[in-house]
């Protein structure tokens, strides 16, 4: 089966990390191969146009892709988000010269050229909004359009804001927000590869469920089981099991790491000891 993933730009290293935590890694990084076997046998990457990947799904041509939620609506490709990824997030924004000294599309007088690569959706958007406008598209850095005199605005994704400040342009309202997103065709479910596809997402699940986890292993006295208990939690029931040749117990639990500085001195001020703090991989189930 194949895995259709970037082959450039700001999604394809965290996508690679991504999969590298479920278990999948390529086998050669040669930036010329379009079909790269992985580490899982009979699992490939198919590496394209981070843009390409709802059409290459929707064919058939790959059973998973994984690409920013912004370019499945974009594409209008008959695909099916499966899984909303954790990172890749960031919003697409009309943004326009801060010379223009406005903070609403309302404030927008007559029409306006909008450069963007995103154009059905800068189409509806204009429509919706009643802004009177023509679009310019491009492939490129739409941020430059403007002061090159080739577009007054642009709708393009921003992630922190920095270069469209560094081009004089601020947003003035968002068109929508988007992250990287697990897509499949509509028949994914029915194909020969299901099993496998399955085992894949579930992994992946896992990766998910996983982040900000911590897993905490202590010993605990018998005389302070019952307020170590009480004060630990979980994701159903710490697990607990007798020490050998000792009046003590082994304590196994799964924190959230924000509230670790927390759990952490509430367990050794009622009598925790040893406590191993562990990194979580996946958590499946």
């Amino acid at each position: 089966m194949r895995i259709a993933i970037p082959n450039k730009g700001r999604l394809q290293q965290p996508v690679l990390q991504f999969l590298a935590n479920v278990g999948i890694r390529p086998l050669m990084s040669d930036e010329r191969a379009l079909i790269v076997p992985t580490n899982w046998e009979g699992v490939q990457l198919v590496m394209v146009r981070t843009e390409d990947i709802p059409s290459i799904v929707e064919t058939g041509a790959a059973e998973l892709g994984i690409t920013g939620h912004d370019y499945v609506v974009e594409s209008g490709a008959d695909v099916e988000e499966l899984l909303r990824l954790d990172f890749g997030s960031a919003k697409m924004v009309l943004a326009v010269p801060v010379s223009w000294n406005i903070s609403s599309p309302e404030e927008i007088r007559g029409e306006v050229r909008i450069a963007t690569k995103y154009v059905n959706i800068a189409r509806r958007y204009v429509e919706e909004r009643g802004i009177r406008a023509r679009l310019v598209k491009v492939s490129g850095a739409a941020e430059v359009m403007p002061s090159l005199g080739a577009a007054d605005a642009i709708i393009d994704v921003m992630s922190t804001g920095t270069t469209l400040r560094l081009h004089g342009l601020k947003p003035i309202d968002v068109v929508m927000e988007t992250s990287a997103v697990v897509i499949g065709n509509r028949d994914w479910a029915s194909s020969e590869e299901y099993e496998r596809i399955n085992i894949i997402l579930t992994l992946m699940r896992g990766v998910l469920s996983a982040r900000g986890k911590k897993m905490l292993f202590m010993n605990v006295p018998n005389e302070s089981l019952e307020r170590v208990l009480s004060v630990l939690p979980a994701m159903l029931s710490p697990a607990i099991s007798k020490l050998a040749n000792t009046n003590a117990w082994e304590v196994i639990t799964v924190v959230d790491e924000d509230r670790l500085p927390e759990v952490v001195g509430k367990a050794v001020a009622n009598g925790a000891r040893d406590i191993v703090v562990i990194n979580m991989e996946k958590v499946i189930g």
